[in-house]
């Protein structure tokens, strides 16, 4: 169901503003895992920021799994990880133009985004799978530089990362 190019790639996007203290997070766990070098061939990183109409517009050259770093809330203590896979067939909530808004999309809003995109060019879906690696924060306002809990989980999260595309890369034959 992919785009052509997408056979065994894996897009990791770290997304999020810098200069909102743990918002960074995803920026952090790209950094960290572009200085490791370890994960295997055929896995893209890229720091998207808050750059998330850029994200939708790269994964219209279609990729085999998206996976989104991020710092995301679930009512956690801060510094807990949590690994979630995004279904791709539940309805997007977002409207065109939040979806729009090139400083503030959230996943679902680039998803959103990429359908709409995909659907004008007559493209199949060029994603296959889309994972969050999420951490929660403990603060969000102006600052740079993730508060210490934070900070903590990058190397876990880099960790958790390099394990599941490892996973999606052996698996890449494997039916759905």
């Amino acid at each position: 169901m992919t785009g052509p190019g997408s056979a065994g790639r894996v897009l990791v996007a770290g997304v999020g503003n810098v200069f909102l203290s743990d918002d960074g997070f995803g920026v952090a766990v790209i950094d960290h895992l572009q200085r490791e070098g370890t994960l295997p061939a055929g896995v893209e990183l890229v720091d998207t920021g808050i750059r998330g109409m850029h994200l939708a517009y790269q994964l219209l050259d279609g990729y085999r799994a998206l996976v989104i770093v991020d710092a995301i809330q679930r009512g956690s203590a801060p510094g807990t990880l949590h690994t979630l896979e995004h279904d791709l067939d539940a309805p997007r909530s977002r409207t065109t133009d939040a979806a729009l808004d090139g400083h503030g999309m959230d996943p679902d809003a680039v998803l959103a985004l990429l359908d709409g995109l995909a659907g004008s060019l007559g493209l199949a879906r060029p994603v296959e799978r889309v994972f969050v690696v999420g951490c929660e924060p403990a603060v969000l306002a102006e600052g740079i530089g993730l508060s210490p809990p934070v900070a903590a989980a990058v190397e876990p999260a880099a960790l958790a990362v390099t394990a599941l595309v490892t996973v999606l890369m052996i698996d890449e034959g494997a039916p759905r």
